[in-house]
């Protein structure tokens, strides 16, 4: 039997930098995007702030940019503050290494495993499925999934009774396959 688990995002992750007015090191952003055009050149940032102190720090999307080589569409989505474009750029590997950041995926996705009746079982297939690109640990969202204790799943793991063509030990950010010998 084919089971198809979504691991879907549920709000922005937090932003892994150095704060400069107090040394914490998580920005959340704020969903707002600060333009600054300079006669043809367009400056873009997204605008965070830290969890401790409140501060607000720049994140550089854009420097130095002709404005006729923007699509229209995105200039106006910045204009807007649109969720799904903060999303979208705090995702894109570019903008992630221009601002040296990092993002904190703790506690901001959930696992849909579509409902429980995979345990009665012998043989499962599980396809598991990413919304966005989440880095998180198979040997946790097996444990999730199953409501199994993750030492329970490495045990599954050893004898042979989870197995998948990826290392299930690692982390992941994209599509796998396992199977359950239940």
């Amino acid at each position: 039997m084919l089971k198809i688990w979504v691991v879907a995002p549920t709000c922005l992750p937090l932003v892994h930098r150095r704060c400069h007015a107090c040394a914490a090191e998580r920005f959340r952003a704020s969903n707002k995007i600060r333009i600054n055009a300079n006669h043809k050149l367009i400056d873009a940032w997204l605008l965070a702030h830290c969890i401790s102190c409140g501060d607000t720090t720049k994140l550089s999307v854009l420097e130095r940019v002709n404005v006729r080589s923007i699509r229209p569409e995105l200039l106006g989505r910045m204009h807007d503050n649109d969720p799904g474009l903060t999303a979208e750029l705090l995702q894109n590997p570019v903008v992630q290494r221009r601002n040296r950041i990092a993002l904190d995926w703790g506690d901001a996705w959930s696992l849909d495993t579509g409902g429980w009746e995979h345990l009665d079982r012998e043989v499962v297939e599980v396809s598991v499925r990413f919304a966005a690109r989440i880095p998180v640990r198979p040997v946790r969202l097996i444990a999730d999934g199953y409501g199994f204790s993750r030492a329970e799943v490495q045990r599954l793991i050893e004898e042979g009774s989870l197995v998948s063509a990826i290392r299930l030990s690692g982390k992941v950010s994209g599509d796998f396959d396992f199977t359950f010998k239940g």
